[in-house]
């Protein structure tokens, strides 16, 4: 019997969003975790801003980590295990990153040896601080920082695949000598998967840190391009799972669904509990999944100015932390444990090529051809193209039939493939 699925949410702050760190209110924050934890979740991923805790480099504030520790304990007080995501970075449309990198002081982030050092030592020190909470998951090295490696950000720090592989090493150990044992991973948002020129891979993604992470947001094309109740929208979470299967080593690696969102208008808002339902359900029907991660815990506040529309609305709580449809959705997923998906036994190749990504994207040939297939009812999965005639890793993978883009998408809706 597969071990349970675990049921999460991204915290945002219901006060202040992430600029909470700056006047760091406790019984706010055990407020927001009653309301997660009366929803039958068990764990939150939680976001220390860059910045405000590293703002000098050989300057890592000992009140900040101790408001983060506070944090972690009062989770574990609910119930509640954490996982600590380090170089914010990224956060919804916003980007948080200490001065010693930018302007006057531009330096590389992937590369540069004295902001190398620095990082390394942000997340030991982050992660040593909790290695000895029973509640503490592990260390995320940061919240989609592939997007700082290329475009479409502004000002890319650029790299190589073969630099991001040593910066990923590199940042992973820090974590792990801060807190031997734990669970240390990445998380990119999917142009590692859908970009041809991202330096970040999938080959990456899906064999360095303790398990393959996936961001699943429909705003990326699939919305627009196929409809909020379509089934490339509903599936598309599921798609990822399967999609990063490709490129792992281990035939079960562990696949975390980390961010997964119901983005207004793209889904309306009376439609986010049935999208939610369905994405859930769908990704739950990928083994080896380790735990489904909602994006956001509460709305942010209409008093903070300037973000994108569709972020005010994203949390399963309102601002004053009343649950939303969505919510309760979720909530009876996570109340329900009878996970047990059976195998997929179709695989649907994918270029190994990293420069051929754009196939997997929204309108890319792998994309719409797994669609066809899922429309279809054959469940599937995917393997490398490399990899389509390696029988031992068929076996290890329990797949019993292949098939390429181009025999799904030339046979008939309904019809037999050959």
């Amino acid at each position: 019997m597969p071990a349970a699925v675990r049921f999460g949410v991204n915290y945002t702050p219901s006060q202040g969003w992430f600029h909470h760190w700056l006047d760091f209110d406790l019984d706010a924050v055990r407020a927001d975790l009653d309301s997660v934890s009366a929803l039958g979740l068990d764990h939150i991923r939680v976001f220390p801003l860059w910045p405000y805790f590293q703002p000098d480099r050989a300057l890592i504030r000992p009140r900040a980590v101790e408001d983060l520790v506070r944090l972690v304990d009062a989770a574990g007080e609910r119930g509640l295990d954490v996982n600590v995501d380090g170089l914010q970075g990224h956060l919804s449309s916003f980007d948080f990153l200490p001065a010693w990198t930018r302007t006057w002081h531009r330096r590389n982030l992937f590369t540069d040896p004295e902001v190398l050092d620095g990082q390394a030592a942000y997340l030991r020190t982050l992660a040593a601080a909790l290695a000895d909470r029973p509640n503490f998951l592990g260390m995320t090295l940061g919240n989609e920082v592939n997007q700082f490696s290329a475009g479409p950000h502004p000002d890319p720090d650029r790299a190589t695949a073969d630099q991001i592989d040593a910066w990923l090493e590199r940042m992973l150990a820090a974590c792990e000598k801060g807190a031997p044992g734990k669970l240390h991973l990445h998380a990119e948002y999917d142009a590692t998967w859908y970009q041809d020129d991202m330096p970040f891979t999938p080959a990456q993604a899906a064999r360095r840190g303790a398990l393959t992470a996936v961001h699943s947001w429909v705003f990326n094309g699939t919305a627009q391009r196929h409809g909020p109740t379509s089934v490339a929208s509903e599936h598309h979470a599921a798609y990822l799972i399967e999609l990063s299967k490709a490129w792992a080593e281990e035939p079960h690696r562990p696949v975390w669904l980390q961010e997964v969102g119901a983005p207004a208008p793209l889904v309306p808002a009376e439609h986010a509990a049935a999208f939610t339902e369905a994405t859930v359900a769908n990704a739950l029907d990928c083994p080896d999944l380790w735990g489904i991660t909602w994006w956001c815990s509460h709305d942010v506040s209409r008093d903070l100015a300037d973000f994108p529309e569709l972020e005010y609305s994203l949390g399963l709580l309102t601002n004053d932390r009343r649950p939303k449809d969505l919510a309760r959705a979720l909530s009876r997923a996570a109340r329900d444990h009878s996970y047990a998906p059976a195998p997929r036994t179709t695989a649907l190749t994918v270029p190994a090529d990293p420069a051929a990504r754009t196939r997997c994207a929204p309108g890319g040939d792998v994309f719409e051809a797994f669609f066809r297939l899922t429309a279809d009812g054959a469940r599937p999965t995917t393997v490398l193209d490399t990899r389509a005639a390696d029988q031992d890793h068929l076996v290890a993978r329990a797949l019993t039939e292949v098939v390429t883009p181009d025999q799904v998408l030339r046979t008939p809706r309904g019809g037999t493939r050959s």
